[in-house]
């Protein structure tokens, strides 16, 4: 029963991932051309601004570094630097680049939460690497100094951010919204002015244009980060983080059926590695009494976060 459940958290925790995926098509489809800081200041402000003015709770005491340290590992800083590394290398490279986030994850773990690093946990991460190098490098590909330190930047902010959230877990009373809203509210604060200084706004804004910002605030932010943060807390940290590579192979699928972009044998073994690395990271139980945690206690059977 715990096994099912577990497997459970893991295939919706992987639905953040997998709908954060969808933002190539959305962004190249729906949203004005050559604005992507303000994408990612749309998709996370506004449904920052409204969780926040549903749950009507704001952070106290630590917990106004806390949501500020995490709103900037999470969502502001990890943006950013996404963007930047995407700026200076072929998306392939860039995808791959923050896809070592895992490993972080792992070393981190082992500082932070005491985890214990198993070499199936290691084999899982280098598998998932591997598959999605197969799945999004071209031959042409090129590396650029910059946009590897951006790319490393971003991955080490993911990873922290995990790890972090996963260490400090949410104020009692607070409810998953609320937190998640903090978070969204601070990634979006911090990116705002960038927007305005190296981007600005467009020159006019289509029906189509709000359809995807509206489609990136709700479901790729609201929903997704609530789910990525519930998984968090359930889920040992490096097994959320490994869903991660869920992005990827989504990306890869949605171009292919939505884009018409060829889809080569490699590729569908990339795809194989990759779902073999999240299926190899599940957590395995001990015993009955409950399940083990990435912090390396137990929860109760019966609880609930």
């Amino acid at each position: 029963m715990k096994g099912h459940r577990v497997t459970a958290d893991m295939a919706l925790t992987a639905l953040a991932p997998a709908v954060w995926g969808s933002t190539y098509v959305v962004t190249t489809e729906l949203l004005p051309p050559d604005r992507p800081v303000l994408a990612a200041t749309l998709r996370a402000l506004p449904a920052g601004l409204v969780l926040l003015a549903v749950g009507r709770v704001l952070p106290r005491g630590v917990w106004w570094w806390r949501a500020l340290v995490l709103g900037v590992l999470n969502i502001g800083a990890f943006f950013y630097l996404l963007f930047v590394s995407a700026y200076f290398l072929p998306g392939g490279v860039a995808a791959l680049i923050v896809a070592v986030q895992p490993l972080l994850v792992l070393l981190l773990g082992a500082m932070l939460l005491k985890d214990r690093i198993r070499l199936v946990q290691v084999a899982a991460c280098v598998l998932g690497v591997l598959g999605v190098a197969l799945l999004v490098l071209k031959p042409q590909a090129s590396l650029n100094p910059e946009g590897v330190l951006a790319g490393l930047a971003a991955a080490a902010c993911m990873a922290s951010g995990i790890v972090l959230t996963k260490r400090w877990g949410r104020p009692d009373g607070v409810g998953l919204l609320t937190f998640t809203g903090w978070q969204l509210a601070v990634g979006g604060l911090v990116l705002a002015p960038v927007t305005l200084l190296a981007e600005g706004l467009p020159g006019s804004v289509t029906l189509t244009n709000v359809a995807g910002f509206a489609y990136l605030g709700v479901i790729g932010a609201l929903l997704a980060y609530a789910i990525w943060f519930r998984g968090i807390s359930r889920l040992p940290a490096l097994v959320v983080s490994i869903t991660g590579f869920a992005s990827p192979l989504t990306a890869t699928v949605l171009g292919y059926l939505v884009l018409g972009q060829a889809l080569t044998p490699l590729q569908l073994v990339g795809a194989a590695a990759v779902v073999a690395a999240v299926v190899l990271a599940q957590p395995r139980q001990r015993g009955v009494e409950g399940t083990v945690t990435g912090s390396g206690t137990r929860e109760p059977a019966g609880s609930a976060v």
